[in-house]
């Protein structure tokens, strides 16, 4: 060997090793200081690592001044551009070539696949073809599966599967596996065993690509045969089965198979850590994500950006908000999916402000949300019932053009409708240009919470009409509007309608609303009658309802039944003692009222304390019953002091069912007179410009004193007054209320 073709192989070794453009530079240099003219094979290998770390730019000045070009030299150059996806300047190269071969063609459909044009990448594969069947190689084959794979399409993949078994292809694993994978995404899963089974000598790739392919399809038993007669697994056929049980609601099997991967001692990797992680969130597994977290730790992977996301998932799902915000500030980096998680998580616990703050905080960093993630944040807001938060993020959605996703459009109809104002709420779902059975169902809830009863139907009605399915969710919208209007008849053809047509399998809130449906309407021996057949106990809502209606139509017989059955279920539940007591009190039962209020004593039990709130220039205001901690108290009773006086003008008498207190007449008027939903419509009436709504949510019902009260204000102060309490809205206008007095 001559002294310049071994200089020539220690350049060529030394190239190998560069892996940023300053030291392939450097080396560049020594080769035009030691070679007046470099052969052209030194040249090919220094084009060959200009492309590889990515300075094309160089790599192409190179390759111009090599001086004798061989099919490798233009080889090097066309894959570069390939690989980098730079269409054009690939298209000049292959063009110019003075001769193609296998290699050459092989990058043309390589690079058009990787840029995902089916149209191309089918052109340039039959142009190979009739350029000469000698052309068909493996590669090409391969490449062409996975491409019709990826886009679904069948024709494509049986056409080339066709070349395989014409030109003998068959038997070659690299081509059987894409083959395999191309008809189980199809959803063709005989014809992807039948290739399987085709294959002489199987691999374990070819194993994990039918067992992967079969859990898509949901063939859980298919494929958990398949891996058991697997001779040899490795971590990928272990990692597919937990993916896949996992993706089919296989929870708990999947964490088994993850303990069994852990007795073998394989490597486990982010995908591994994430499936399982996804298991322990979805049966609310704490303690087994809590070992897998330890693994995690242990194996270094704590820091990995996907499993990072996993495990703050998994924690919000186990409602352990507080080590899913330890993880994510741990998380050096962080990405869209870290942070949506974290904001999901929030709001999933109803940490909905929290999520709101983290949104704001993530924008900062300068990322930017999808429509997943801008969909939560206005779901989060929705829950706050704050209305000018998700007004700003449905101008964020119009400027980015993420209205046009179904989930942000869907979750501005449920925020709209949860914040009252349910015309907004219709005329963005009119503007819809794609609805889903959750569009629907959110403007039927929107209806329903309303009070709506009638349209709520209609809405229903029409949505079966254009073909969409119903689900739980729909059905409790539509069962809720029904027997908050009194709806009985129409209720219970629903509900029938439900099982008999629809096939949905009642869960308990379709109980609670029949029962509600009845026990409103004063209908107690039919809500009795219902609850004796029901194939479970009502829950301690579906309880509440009935004796909370018990305490409106005073019936103490039904309501002592309830009561008992509540207490059984939650005996810290206050509201079991105070609706029980306001039957007694209503009755004049004061000894039995004092010993309700003697067992809570004795319990420890307090009554959870009502209070409303008003938002007022970005700054929420909160009141309790005869608050004056607010800065402005004395503008507030002062107004309120007024309005009591119009209103006893105009025929305004105090509801005192609702106090439990055995004392006089003028001192249970002054305990009703500064309710905390008064106080917060008082500062409403003096800070809220004339002309817009007043807003005030509570975190109970509204009691009977304060909605009748309320209509009176909204009569002389000709304001419109949306009261969202813990059961639905009410809009007070002129004198009345959406509700009809009904809730």
């Amino acid at each position: 060997m001559s002294l310049s073709r071994s200089s020539s192989n220690h350049y060529c070794a030394l190239l190998k090793h560069c892996f940023n453009s300053r030291d392939a530079k450097k080396l560049h240099c020594h080769i035009i200081k030691s070679f007046r003219t470099p052969e052209t094979f030194l040249l090919n290998n220094l084009v060959n690592t200009y492309a590889k770390i990515g300075s094309i730019a160089h790599a192409r000045k190179v390759f111009d001044q090599i001086p004798q070009l061989n099919l490798y030299s233009w080889n090097t150059l066309l894959s570069s551009y390939s690989k980098l996806g730079r269409i054009p300047e690939m298209e000049h190269v292959f063009h110019a070539m003075p001769t193609r071969d296998v290699v050459s063609w092989n990058s043309l459909i390589s690079g058009y696949a990787g840029c995902g044009s089916l149209a191309q990448s089918v052109k340039a594969y039959n142009l190979m073809l009739s350029d000469g069947s000698s052309n068909l190689n493996r590669i090409a084959l391969s490449t062409m599966l996975i491409l019709a794979s990826n886009r679904g399409c069948i024709h494509l993949g049986r056409q080339v599967h066709g070349h395989v078994v014409k030109f003998g292809f068959g038997s070659y694993v690299f081509v059987g596996s894409p083959l395999v994978d191309m008809y189980s995404k199809t959803g063709l899963v005989s014809c992807a065993w039948k290739a399987f089974d085709e294959i002489p000598e199987k691999n374990v790739v070819m194993y994990n690509t039918l067992i992967a392919g079969l859990m898509r399809c949901g063939r859980i038993e298919d494929s958990r045969q398949l891996f058991c007669d697997m001779h040899e697994k490795d971590s990928i056929s272990w990692t597919a089965m937990i993916a896949g049980f996992t993706q089919n609601g296989f929870d708990r099997e999947a964490i088994d198979l993850f303990r069994e991967m852990r007795l073998e001692n394989l490597k486990m990797d982010q995908f591994t850590f994430g499936s399982v992680l996804t298991a322990c969130g979805g049966v609310v597994a704490l303690r087994e994500g809590k070992e897998v977290h330890a693994y995690i730790i242990r194996t270094g992977y704590e820091d990995n950006i996907y499993v990072g996301s996993a495990l703050v998932d998994m924690y919000c799902k186990c409602k352990i908000v507080q080590s899913a915000e330890t993880v994510f500030r741990k998380m050096a980096c962080k990405n869209i999916v870290s942070w949506t998680a974290m904001l999901v998580g929030y709001g999933q616990n109803g940490c909905s402000e929290e999520a709101v703050k983290i949104f704001c905080e993530m924008q900062k960093y300068g990322i930017e949300p999808d429509d997943f993630t801008l969909g939560s944040v206005i779901s989060s807001c929705a829950n706050l019932a704050s209305l000018e938060e998700g007004a700003q993020f449905h101008g964020r959605a119009l400027v980015s053009g993420l209205i046009s996703y179904v989930t942000v459009s869907n979750a501005l109809v449920t925020l709209y409708g949860k914040c009252g104002s349910i015309e907004d709420s219709h005329k963005l779902f009119s503007e819809m240009g794609f609805r889903d059975e959750v569009s629907w169902t959110a403007l039927v809830s929107g209806y329903a919470q309303f009070g709506k009863a009638n349209e709520t139907i209609r809405l229903f009605e029409s949505m079966l009409a254009h073909g969409f399915k119903p689900d739980k969710v729909t059905f409790i919208g539509v069962l809720s509007a029904c027997s908050r209007a009194g709806l009985v008849e129409k209720g219970n053809q629903i509900f029938e309608s439900m099982i008999k047509e629809h096939r949905i399998i009642p869960i308990h809130d379709h109980y609670t609303c029949m029962i509600d449906l009845f026990s409103r309407a004063g209908k107690f021996e039919e809500a009795r009658n219902f609850i004796n057949k029901m194939p479970f106990s009502p829950d301690a809502i579906g309880w509440a309802s009935l004796l909370s209606s018990c305490r409106f139509y005073g019936n103490m017989e039904i309501g002592k039944w309830a009561a008992e059955f509540l207490l059984k279920l939650e005996p810290h539940n206050t509201a079991s003692y105070i609706l029980l007591s306001s039957i007694y009190a209503a009755k004049g039962k004061w000894e039995e009222v004092a010993k309700l209020r003697k067992g809570m004593r004795d319990k420890g039990l307090r009554k959870e304390p009502g209070c409303s709130w008003i938002k007022y220039k970005n700054q929420v205001h909160i009141f309790s019953a005869d608050d004056r901690s607010n800065a402005f108290s004395d503008q507030i009773y002062s107004e309120l002091e007024k309005l009591n006086y119009k209103m006893v003008q105009e025929g305004y008498v105090p509801d005192m069912s609702s106090i439990l207190h055995d004392v006089e007449d003028s001192e249970k008027i002054k305990m009703l007179s500064y309710h905390s939903e008064k106080l917060a419509i008082a500062f409403g009436l003096i800070f809220i410009p004339p002309g817009l709504p007043i807003r005030i949510v509570k975190n109970l019902r509204v009691c009977g004193d304060c909605h009748n009260a309320t209509k009176y204000i909204s009569k002389i102060t000709q304001r419109e007054i949306l009261v969202r309490d813990a059961a639905r809205f009410h809009l007070f206008k002129d004198g009345m209320c959406s509700c009809g007095d009904f809730w």
